[in-house]
């Protein structure tokens, strides 16, 4: 694997857009939770669904693939701490059905592991 500078706008990439749809999801959601849940689920919730594309962003400003890679696996983790949430939600009776949103986890899933595939 080369570390070449390849310039990048993370704007055009595909995973980027929908990691940005799915933070609108979380957002929307979550506004339904209980207020005691605002510092704790909400909170962690959000930051964890804005950090998928702000890890995205971050890495395909860098220079190298090997920097680029590292935050899309940031942002992977990001996901799957996301998920877990969202099942955690659904558990506590605070979503009756997280089916769209964990679809939209498993696209950007997808799309995150395609793309690190192909940088590698």
């Amino acid at each position: 694997m080369s570390n070449e500078t390849t310039p990048r706008n993370h704007k055009d990439l595909e995973v980027w857009k929908q990691a940005m749809d799915l933070v609108d999801e979380i957002y929307g959601f979550t506004r339904h939770f209980p207020v005691e849940e605002l510092y704790a689920l909400v909170s962690q919730m959000r930051r964890a669904a804005v950090s998928v594309p702000s890890n995205i962003a971050e890495g395909a400003a860098r220079g190298g693939k090997r920097e680029f890679i590292q935050f899309l696996s940031i942002a992977l983790g990001s996901l799957s701490e996301l998920e877990t949430q969202v099942l955690i939600a659904q558990r506590q009776g605070y979503l009756e059905d997280a089916g769209v949103v964990l679809v939209q986890i498993e696209s950007v899933r997808r799309l995150l592991l395609g793309l690190i595939r192909h940088l590698k």
